[in-house]
């Protein structure tokens, strides 16, 4: 199936000359980009080759660009958003309200949550999703998230976390949602040779990831490392340096800090990547460079947890390889990822401790461009990420004509920016259309919201926290 988008506003192509084509336009070809040019030169070239397109996409007083991507999310949270949030609790007390919920997950729970949470970054501009699921009660499983991303279509990183190092051992969730590491390691297993595909184009590849310094030991960090990398494009990923409280944990427990302890377990590589690092210092953003580790900044949930303000514009400076994660849906009560390419852009330029505010700090398209290729290297992806011939067909576009871009026309691409984030009009992914003018081409999400707010309610009956 061959589709064309035209008359685009602008389209970001996000290649090595950052081209930016007004009145831009694209022909897919199947699951891959065929060509990106200016609409009437497209449309001659088409003539020239003559090219027939199954599907025609008027995109004007769009901006198109590639599709954006998440690599650090929590899907199943949607079921308890605001809980801990609105009170103001910190992550370590936050953890503590919310273990004893989450304990009463079933599949169901965990399918209806990532089938939502999932739509909704659909409808916010994602075309590539990574999650961590970390904890798997009453019979629940990575497949179950991995069903609702094939319903949604969306172009999936699933990882198979962890959890082992309950409080009798003197980690910090209970006990009774820690799981053997026997057992842990069989069902890693399990869904890489099930559901884990490494060639170009993969909608579903499968990471490890073990939750936190302070949910597991260090023998099954080390084993999980020694699985992922006998497979192909399996990649390794966890929390860390989220809080202040996590380094004195580290610091207490193993003598180290957490990246010196990450290190001292073998999980430093161009195969790692780690949620969050709010709290590293000098020396050690030079060893992710260095080491080409990845870096998911999770503007969003650090801000709610009051957990930091991460040195992105440094460690970008420095050569890091930084995405953008929205989080779990209760650190962050939403799903929206355009929107967290913009809070990601206003808390750079706040500053971090230590460092002046500044207005330049960091600019919108460097804001896109974490969402865009900046997720793609996280990720290990080389076929994502942008709009070129022979990449894979994920795109957005967005509309810059409408009221809330009223006045913005100068530069409509940093619009998307600065003006408040809308919801996308337009996404493909993969060459197949997911969304079109704003309207989802497939689901009952009435039906949806309906009974996953009815799992919601159960879940906190069964916690004793509503009647």
């Amino acid at each position: 199936m061959k589709i064309l988008v035209e008359n685009a506003r602008v389209l970001v192509t996000m290649d090595e000359q950052r081209r930016e084509i007004e009145q831009g336009a694209l022909l897919t070809d199947g699951p891959a980009i065929l060509r990106v040019d200016e609409s009437s030169a497209l449309r001659r070239w088409m003539d020239e080759e003559a090219i027939t397109a199954d599907q025609v996409i008027d995109a004007s007083g769009c901006v198109l660009m590639p599709g954006l991507i998440n690599c650090h999310h929590h899907l199943y949270q949607t079921l308890t958003r605001t809980l801990g949030t609105g009170n103001g609790l910190s992550l370590f007390d936050w953890l503590k309200t919310l273990y004893p919920v989450w304990a009463e997950m079933d599949p169901e729970c965990v399918f209806v949550s990532a089938r939502l949470g999932l739509t909704e970054l659909l409808l916010s501009g994602a075309t590539t999703v990574a999650d961590h699921l970390y904890l798997f009660p009453n019979g629940t499983r990575l497949d179950d998230e991995i069903a609702a991303a094939e319903e949604v279509g969306i172009r999936f990183h699933p990882t198979r976390g962890s959890m082992s190092l309950g409080e009798s051992q003197g980690g910090l969730p209970p006990d009774r949602i820690c799981d053997s590491e026997a057992d842990i390691l069989e069902d890693s297993l399990r869904v890489i040779q099930q559901f884990h595909d490494p060639d170009p184009f993969s909608m579903c590849r499968i990471g490890l990831a073990p939750c936190s310094p302070f949910s597991v030991t260090g023998k099954l960090m080390r084993q999980s490392a020694e699985l992922a990398r006998a497979h192909p494009r399996v990649r390794l990923h966890t929390h860390l340096a989220e809080t202040l409280d996590e380094d004195r944990f580290c610091q207490q427990k193993f003598g180290m800090r957490p990246l010196q302890y990450m290190e001292h377990l073998g999980w430093l590589g161009d195969d790692v990547w780690f949620a969050h690092m709010v709290h590293p210092n000098d020396e050690e953003i030079g060893q992710l460079a260095h080491s080409c580790t990845g870096v998911c900044h999770c503007p969003s949930s650090n801000m709610i947890l009051a957990s930091g303000i991460a040195p992105v514009r440094e460690m970008l400076d420095r050569q890091v390889r930084v995405g953008l994660g929205v989080d779990g849906s209760a650190s962050n009560d939403g799903n929206h990822i355009l929107g967290e390419a913009r809070q990601a852009m206003l808390l750079q330029r706040v500053g971090w401790p230590g460092f002046e505010s500044r207005a330049d700090r960091f600019s919108a398209r460097e804001a896109l461009e974490l969402a865009t290729l900046g997720g793609a290297r996280v990720l290990g992806r080389d076929d994502i990420g942008s709009l070129q011939a022979g990449m894979a067909a994920d795109l957005v576009a967005f509309r810059v004509d409408d009221l809330a871009h009223a006045g913005a026309q100068s530069d409509p691409v940093a619009a998307l920016m600065t003006c408040a984030p809308g919801p996308a009009w337009l996404s493909i992914i993969n060459g197949m259309p997911r969304l079109l003018e704003g309207r989802l081409l497939q689901g009952d999400v009435d039906g949806l919201i309906i009974r996953h707010n009815q799992l919601a309610e159960g879940l906190l009956r069964k916690a004793g926290l509503k009647r």
